[in-house]
């Protein structure tokens, strides 16, 4: 049961925050990696509603089965590319912070394959999803009912 309905969230909340994911989805990171980033961000956070929207976003992305089944244990798979695991890597420590700033084991890697600015692209879609992802288990949206725009 919803906490707080889609009606009792402040004119233009969502708006603000829809801005910066258009923002994102028009920066030079691709969708699919995005949506990558959503999906394990979401399931860091136990996010059952962004887990269900973005699973669903990847398989009309043409996501295979496998590779979002193993998204949970990307580590011990092979299914991941050295780019992707260098971003999930990324998004794992940002998702989960410690105390310390990023190491630069961490950091390092991503510079093999995107440029600084868009480093700063992939750290506002973690970012931006952790704020999703807090607001539905603030609000308790229910999972299931997200259906893909065409």
């Amino acid at each position: 049961m919803e906490r707080i309905s889609y009606q009792d969230i402040p004119d233009g909340m969502f708006e603000k925050l829809r801005d910066i994911e258009d923002y994102l989805e028009n920066s030079s990171i691709e969708l699919k990696l995005l949506e990558l980033i959503r999906l394990r961000v979401a399931q860091k956070n136990g996010c059952a509603y962004c887990v269900d929207m973005h699973h669903k976003e990847l398989k009309h992305l043409g996501e295979t089965e496998l590779r979002l089944s193993s998204l949970c244990v990307w580590k011990e798979t092979p299914y991941f590319t050295n780019r992707e695991r260098a971003v999930l890597t990324f998004t794992d420590s940002l998702t989960k912070l410690s105390r310390e700033p990023i190491a630069d084991e961490i950091f390092n890697p991503l510079l093999d394959f995107f440029s600084k600015s868009e480093i700063c692209y992939l750290s506002l879609s973690i970012s931006q999803i952790n704020t999703w992802s807090r607001l539905m288990k603030t609000f308790k949206f229910e999972p299931g009912n997200y259906k893909v725009n065409n």
